[in-house]
């Protein structure tokens, strides 16, 4: 069991009494591995520190908008100055229609693009546009895909195709999630049930490419190809979820890999957040010029947000941008990961702990597995309990990873062999007294 310092510990107790379970976001209670959570005081590069003054080698990045490391001069250069100039007006200004301009030039795929502040929101608004657009009211999603909290997308599987999702949460009535569909990701089969049975009233197909809220499951080329097909043959949009693989897996984004091995693959719309807003909140959704000009205030389906483009926090991605678009960037964040995964790989197989890895760009997960799972359930199959005997191993170590058995993990450019290293003796240590 993981060592509770003081500091930690009492903050955590100062916190419950005023923030539900101490926390604003579930996953940081540390409900799932057990043990008190580190409250963060400071971060620079690769490092956090806690309350207490431990360092550690962070591979969450703020759950991956850091892909620079934490405090990266130009960044902080560019937010500092902006703040100056005014932390919100709620009227335009340039910045926005730079960082559009810049996220476009990167995704082809998108003619226009609408900023807000939140992945959810982002998320949310793909599918009431989407539903705007097509004049259909049903969404396809996959189970261990995590597109945000909106009600309709908090749903589990149902019990057959013939039969929609079940809420997930408490508060979403069942009329709320009549209309979405799950189905099993990378089943092909069940996606082409699905549209024989539901394709003429189904808005959208909603996918992550790369599921990292499952921990790391790519979507096999085949399953990609089938989404684009049968959206294409059944009118349905195919919206590609790109909150956590946008800029994170390729300067392109994950759909720029598939585009290359699927001649003229391109989502619909398109939903990004995490490294365009460089840690700040900002996120986005674009698509197509005709479906997006069904936006009010050109058309009829209606979205807005009083921080939405925010003038510091679109200076901030800005600044992200312009630095990952230097040469070898990514070339040199994929290797530094690939490294990683190997490592924590070959680290297993000396100490005969099942273990396979698997990684893209700057964005990497492992399961206490041996093979590589293509879906939630056989995710599920996972040892949890290993695994937060592993987690708090390596916290102990001063190795941050995610606090949760289905979490992708990040490696940034800040991120040095030397971390990398230190990450993999830990990593053996622990290794060996699973």
């Amino acid at each position: 069991m993981t060592h509770n310092t003081d500091r930690n510990l009492s903050l955590f107790e100062r916190a419950r009494a005023v923030i539900p379970g101490g926390v604003n976001s579930p996953v940081r209670a540390f409900k799932a591995v057990g043990g008190t959570p580190r409250f963060i005081e400071r971060a620079q590069g690769a490092y956090m520190w806690d309350a207490n003054g431990q360092r550690y080698i962070d591979y969450i990045g703020s759950w991956g908008p850091m892909i620079l490391g934490h405090g990266h001069p130009a960044v902080l250069e560019a937010v500092q100055k902006a703040a100056v100039d005014g932390l919100s007006f709620g009227a335009p200004t340039e910045r926005e229609v730079e960082l559009a301009e810049a996220i476009l030039e990167l995704v082809p795929s998108m003619d226009m693009v609408r900023l807000v502040s939140s992945g959810t929101e982002a998320g949310m608004s793909a599918i009431r546009l989407a539903r705007g657009a097509t004049g259909r009211s049903k969404i396809l999603k996959f189970e261990g895909c995590y597109h945000g909290h909106a009600d309709a997308l908090l749903v589990k599987a149902g019990s057959g195709l013939a039969t929609f999702g079940n809420a997930t949460s408490a508060g979403v009535p069942p009329e709320v999630v009549q209309h979405t569909l799950v189905l099993e990701y990378n089943n092909v089969v069940q996606l082409e049930e699905a549209f024989a049975l539901h394709g003429k009233d189904i808005a959208c197909l909603m996918m992550e490419p790369i599921a990292g809220n499952m921990n790391f499951v790519r979507a096999s080329v085949e399953f990609t190809r089938r989404c684009r097909e049968l959206c294409t043959q059944y009118g349905a949009l195919l919206v590609y979820d790109e909150v956590m693989t946008g800029f994170r897996v390729a300067l392109g984004g994950a759909q720029s890999l598939y585009a290359a091995q699927i001649p003229g693959f391109a989502p619909d719309i398109t939903v990004m957040g995490k490294v365009i807003g460089g840690g700040m909140p900002l996120a986005a959704f674009g698509g197509r010029r005709d479906i997006m000009e069904q936006l009010a205030p050109m058309g009829a389906v209606y979205q807005a947000g009083t921080l939405s483009g925010n003038p510091v926090a679109t200076a901030c991605g800005l600044a992200t941008l312009r630095e990952i678009r230097r040469p070898g960037f990514y070339e040199a964040l994929g290797s530094r990961t690939r490294s990683l995964a190997s490592g924590l790989q070959a680290a297993a197989a000396e100490a005969s702990v099942p273990l396979c890895a698997d990684s893209e760009g700057g964005m990497f997960g492992f399961f206490l597995l041996p093979e590589l799972p293509q879906n939630y359930a056989e995710v599920m199959r996972t040892d949890g309990q290993r695994f937060n005997r592993l987690f708090h191993g390596l916290l102990d170590r001063g190795v941050y990873i995610a606090p949760a058995l289905y979490e992708a993990g990040f490696v940034s450019a800040a991120h040095q062999s030397e971390d990398i290293a230190a990450t993999l003796a830990a990593a053996r240590e622990v290794f060996q007294s699973l």
